[in-house]
């Protein structure tokens, strides 16, 4: 079969479009046909070397997948042959950047039916990002000021639709070149950052503050002021220590997204009922993810993206 793996750590260069054996599933695993499987920035820290996951050399990357199931391993039961599903795949093993994979059954639930199959892989490790941002760490309640620092990308597409359907009050920022998609997910307000200062613009405390956004400690620490008393600070960022404030009882959380097949297949349910978008910027065939890796490098990558290998 095709697959894209990188055998050193480096540049978009490392990578390779060859061929590898197929796998074959062991206990508790199912082979997956792949219709597509997403580009996400931490798959460019793994190949670059410089996020600390623990991966083993060749890798594949892309651990969003969507496709069918082919082939059951030993001792799975509940998904069957011929299935189209929609998982979460572990970091550390091989991802779907290939014409087949192997994942854990449990990690995996029936794919939405309203949407392309490929498409579908857009939906887990960002959706879910959004999920556990919000109502995990956040704690969001109907009727709460939400302020979504960074909405125009993919997980804060996710974030602003998901809290707009709680009943929660969206303010969020944005560029011109997203502002037209932030709109249509349901934000209440919408601050250009690029133009005006958030500082200035939210006049009224918010219960949650949501970064999604590159940020400096200073800007972030600044925005705490933002937060009512007893509030929350919710951070997507690790590099950069999220704020909160003591003295206020305003409290600070950092997400790093985990696995959740429940609440996956709530979101895929939000789908097929017309509740929540699934948006997609590009698809892009396997062979040229290597291409795709340097593009994003270099800033130029911009939404969602879909790679589809060639049997898809």
């Amino acid at each position: 079969m095709k697959a894209v793996r990188f055998h050193e750590t480096g540049s978009a260069d490392v990578l390779r479009y060859e061929d590898v054996e197929q796998p074959v599933p062991g206990a508790g695993e199912v082979l997956v046909r792949v219709a597509g499987s997403a580009y996400n920035p931490a798959d460019g820290g793994m190949r670059g070397g410089f996020l600390p996951i623990p991966i083993s050399l060749p890798h594949t990357p892309g651990y969003d997948v969507a496709g069918t199931i082919v082939q059951l391993g030993d001792g799975v039961h509940g998904v069957k042959v011929g299935q189209p599903v929609v998982g979460f795949l572990p970091m550390t093993a091989d991802g779907g950047a290939a014409e087949y994979v192997v994942a854990p059954a449990d990690a995996l639930v029936t794919a939405p039916s309203s949407i392309s199959l490929a498409d579908a892989a857009g939906l887990p490790s960002v959706a879910l990002t959004a999920w556990q941002a919000l109502f995990e760490a956040g704690g969001l309640q109907p009727g709460q000021r939400v302020l979504i620092n960074g909405a125009g990308g993919p997980v804060g597409g996710y974030a602003v639709q998901l809290a707009t359907r709680a009943g929660a009050y969206v303010i969020a920022t944005a560029s011109p070149r997203s502002m037209r998609t932030v709109q249509s997910n349901g934000a209440d307000e919408i601050v250009d950052h690029t133009t005006t200062s958030v500082l200035e613009a939210v006049t009224e405390p918010v219960d949650i503050l949501l970064n999604l956004a590159p940020i400096t400690a200073e800007d972030f620490a600044e925005m705490v002021a933002l937060v009512g008393d007893g509030g929350v600070v919710v951070s997507t960022t690790p590099r950069v220590t999220t704020p909160g404030d003591e003295q206020r009882s305003v409290r600070a959380a950092t997400i790093y997204v985990h696995p959740d097949a429940a609440v996956l297949a709530e979101l895929v349910g939000l789908i097929d009922s017309g509740d929540l978008r699934v948006d997609i910027a590009e698809r892009v065939p396997l062979e040229e993810l290597p291409e795709l890796h340097r593009r994003a490098d270099a800033g130029e990558v911009h939404g969602k993206v879909v790679v589809v290998p060639p049997t898809a």
